[in-house]
């Protein structure tokens, strides 16, 4: 007999979630091509470069660490070129770029681009 599923139990059906799911059932990261995944509030952005295999934050930044970005779409390439830096000392080439269910537009592509501005490969 099936067991009714409550409404708490139910993971949640948003448009953001379903497409994340997506997402990250294609995407891994390694110790030599991390993931790079952002998260995007109304206050502030976070980047981290996470090694799936290892289960490991390899770095982080955000535009509250970075003091001098705002949450704006310039912002974002700041952020993109401050999360490029720690990898060039990790010595890091290639990363793959996780949305986290976003769509590929403003912020979250300006994150992409400022990335790839300082040198990485996505």
């Amino acid at each position: 007999m099936l067991r009714r599923i409550s409404k708490k139990e139910r993971p949640s059906t948003t448009a953001r979630n379903r497409r994340k799911c997506k997402i990250r059932s294609k995407l891994s990261g390694t110790a030599e091509c991390p993931r790079l995944t952002v998260f995007r509030s109304n206050t502030a952005m976070y980047a981290q470069l996470i090694d799936d295999e290892g289960g490991k934050t390899l770095g982080s930044a955000s535009t509250v660490t970075l003091k001098k970005l705002k949450n704006t779409v310039e912002g974002a390439k700041g952020l993109g070129a401050a999360i490029a830096g720690i990898c060039r000392e990790k010595s890091i080439d290639n990363v793959v770029y996780d949305r986290n269910g976003y769509l590929y537009h403003g912020k979250i592509k300006a994150i992409a681009e400022g990335v790839r501005e300082a040198g990485l490969k996505i």
